[in-house]
């Protein structure tokens, strides 16, 4: 369930995040949703923002995205609760609107805290606004997806989210193909899922 020392470290980023003031997002939050899974997971899932159902909870990917997620992540051979998983935002924007600059500014430096917390090999980032966050561009998806990119020495596979799957299912293959390459990375680093 993680090391101590890693579990010290994202409590840490935990505690300094606090009731966070920010940006204008915590006026409309419920809560703020942090993030779940194993402390020493070598592969974390990186979104957007929280949804409603993720506000309520406190969970993130846990309404019909993280379910597609859920699916995901076991068919590349891994449980959710073996991986990492994150937004770049930690509040709900009102109305699931996108991310503003402001507030992706706001959340950065915890994401990043975080990240460094986990050091994880692989970075799967779910769609465009986490991929141009992670990797420092403006780029489309489909012009990041298909290939690692290199950011803080941590490999980074930019892939289509979860809920753009679902609305659009026949880029699904396309996804699937760049969790293969995440797989075969994985592989390649002699890094397997932990027995269930």
């Amino acid at each position: 369930m993680g090391s101590p020392v890693g579990r010290r470290r994202l409590a840490g980023v935990r505690a300094e995040l606090g009731e966070c003031q920010r940006c204008k997002l915590h006026q409309t939050r419920t809560q703020i949703v942090f993030g779940v899974g194993a402390e020493d997971a070598p592969l974390v899932f990186i979104g957007e923002a929280p949804g409603a159902d993720e506000d309520r909870t406190g969970e993130p990917f846990v309404g019909a995205a993280g379910q597609l997620l859920t699916k995901m992540i076991g068919a590349m051979g891994w449980r959710r609760e073996a991986v990492y998983i994150g937004n770049v935002l930690k509040c709900r924007p009102p109305g699931n609107r996108s991310p503003e600059a402001d507030e992706v500014a706001a959340c950065q430096p915890f994401l990043w805290a975080q990240l460094e917390a986990l050091a994880p090999r692989i970075i799967v980032a779910l769609g465009r606004p986490a991929a141009n966050t992670l990797l420092g561009t403006d780029a489309p998806i489909s012009a990041l997806r298909g290939r690692f990119h290199t950011v803080r020495g941590i490999a980074v596979m930019p892939t289509f989210h979860p809920a753009f799957l679902l609305r659009t299912p026949e880029r699904k293959r396309d996804a699937w193909s760049d969790l293969q390459l995440v797989m075969a990375e994985l592989e390649r680093l002699g890094l397997r899922p932990p027995p269930s």
